[in-house]
């Protein structure tokens, strides 16, 4: 697991080790008393109670094991997973290759009512036409060096946006303007995507606001992107892999943080004229 990658990570390490402390004392046994019979080092039960070192799965069997507790293994290993599953290396998400990762997610994005999404760098998933998909996970491929399974991860997708039309689920989308005036996956590809923006913005179910360049950015700095499913998990997405933030007080803090980005963003009219400008300028870039 890497080191500590937020703190709900930790909190649930934290807990670990202090039901691992329990399981010891219920056993009757010192610290130097588990060590000894398990083989280990003194100081690496102190450090595991006290969430210092993360336990592996078989370093749990053992500590269970010698302490007639064989009984709460498995419990604690799922325990030990649900920590280890809030950072994700995006190498061990897409080894499978990019349509196992994108179908993943799909139970989390159907049983979401509320989604609050905020793209420093690309137009998010919902909003996507096909060409911009395409463009995306292709360049994620190359760059990753997963095997080639675009077509399928693309459908998948694109299958996904369903939720964007169905129910009563409600979409509130922020993006940096200079998403708007980065181009991806080509000039015909970005001016789809542009005109798709202003179609889907429109959609009952989606609110569409844009930061502009220039604005003071006192109340809120960009960040990194994420989406926020409900109040219950926010995904964030890292250079070296996916983030999965459950801990309550983390989760009040992105939705702070969306409030903010949202109170220096346009929406309606003053969004559709950015778009608007950006798809001109993109139009004037073309005909040289």
């Amino acid at each position: 697991m890497p080191a500590q990658p937020s703190s709900s990570a930790q909190q649930l390490i934290e807990a670990l080790g202090a039901r691992l402390r329990e399981l010891r004392l219920d056993a009757g046994l010192s610290g130097r008393d588990l060590a000894g019979l398990a083989g280990w080092h003194s100081s690496k039960i102190s450090k595991i109670e006290h969430g210092k070192q993360t336990p592996s799965a078989d370093d749990l069997r053992a500590w269970c094991r010698h302490c007639g507790a064989d009984d709460q293994a498995t419990d604690l290993v799922a325990s030990l997973r649900a920590a280890e599953g809030m950072f994700v290396e995006w190498r061990r998400m897409e080894r499978a290759g990019l349509r196992l990762a994108q179908e993943s997610v799909v139970p989390l994005w159907e049983r979401t009512q509320r989604y609050r999404i905020y793209s420093s760098w690309i137009v998010p998933g919902p909003l996507q036409t096909r060409a911009y998909i395409t463009a995306a996970l292709s360049s994620i491929m190359v760059r990753r060096d997963l095997p080639d399974d675009i077509e399928a991860a693309v459908q998948v997708r694109v299958d996904k946006q369903r939720v964007v039309h169905e129910g009563d689920r409600r979409f509130a989308c922020l993006l940096e303007e200079s998403v708007l005036r980065t181009p991806l996956g080509g000039p015909d590809a970005m001016a789809g995507q542009l005109g798709h923006l202003l179609a889907v913005g429109s959609l009952p179910s989606v609110s569409l606001g844009i930061i502009p360049h220039g604005v003071d950015r006192f109340a809120c700095w960009p960040s990194e992107s994420f989406i926020m499913f409900d109040d219950a998990e926010v995904a964030v997405e890292l250079v070296s892999g996916h983030l999965t933030v459950t801990q309550p007080r983390e989760v009040a803090m992105y939705a702070d943080t969306f409030s903010r980005l949202a109170s220096l963003a346009v929406h309606g009219a003053a969004a559709r004229a950015l778009i608007t400008s950006a798809i001109d300028a993109l139009d004037a870039r073309r005909a040289i």
